[in-house]
This record gives structure tokens, sequence and C-alpha cells, in this order.
């Protein structure tokens, strides 16, 4: 089950389907796992006060995983996806902010499978899932430096 809770109005401002959105990219990337995972959308302050709470960081990021627990089977975690951060990058980087939230949320739903980009060979395998399921949702390459001209990837 994928739960989706928009917090912050200007996510189905700028996306109606913001829920539908979420729920196709997270479901794209769970494929046959079985679990539950819950979806915020909200602003950049309560991601900001996550952000400095859990990872001692005191600024917004665009989204944050939190893997469950082994014992809280079946469900498998949480996204927060801020909306200021997702919208100025999706600016930045010649994105639409449709396409920019189908890639956070797949990658953030790797996250809370195991997934990982802190080694290089962990990242290339990551982002070659990650390009995969992108791919099969209708969304170009997020890591193609050339696809983004503003992008610094």
């Amino acid at each position: 089950m994928i739960e989706v809770e928009i917090e912050e109005e200007a996510w189905t401002a700028a996306l109606p389907d913001a829920a539908a959105l979420v729920e196709r990219a997270a479901a794209a990337a769970l494929g046959a796992v079985e679990g539950d995972v819950v979806v915020l959308l909200t602003d950049d302050a309560a991601v900001r006060e996550i952000n400095g709470r859990y990872r001692d960081r005191d600024q917004p990021t665009n989204v944050l995983s939190f893997p469950a627990a082994e014992s809280a089977a079946p469900h498998l975690g949480d996204l927060m996806l801020a909306h200021g951060v997702c919208a100025a990058e999706a600016r930045a980087q010649g994105k639409t902010l449709s396409d920019h939230l189908t890639h956070l949320v797949v990658h953030g739903v790797l996250h809370l499978l195991g997934r990982d980009h802190e080694a290089d060979e962990e990242a290339e395998a990551m982002e070659a899932e990650e390009r995969s399921l992108l791919a099969s949702l209708g969304v170009a390459d997020p890591y193609r430096p050339d696809e983004f001209p503003d992008s610094d990837a």
C-alpha cells in the first residue's frame, strides 16, 4: 500500500495529480516487493526541521527517506518531499516538476529498499536502476548533463 499525504497545498496547486504521480512512481520502484510506504508532500520548513533533528543538517533538502525497522513489516518506511526545494531544482535543471517529483520518489523508495549511493559502485548501480524505472515511466534520464543544460549533474 502506498499512502500519500499532502500537507503543502503548493504541491496540488502546481500538480493537481501529485498523489497519482507519487503512487505511480512508488509502485514502479517497489516492483514486486510487498510493503507499505508513506509519502508526505510538505514544505521546506517541515523538511528543514526533520533534517536538522535527525540528520543534524539545519536546511531543507529535496527528499528525506526513513526506512522502517524490520520489526515494522510490512511497513517499509516514509518519505518527505519539500515543495520549495523540489520546484526550485526542477526550474534550475530545466525539468518539469512532475518529472522531478517522479525521480525523487523513485530515488527515495529505492533507499527504503536498501539501495544507496555512498560508494561509486553503489551509486552507479542505483542510478542505472533509477534510469530504467524512469524510462518505463516516460521520464528522461535525470543524470545526463546534456539533457538539462543548467544542471550541475
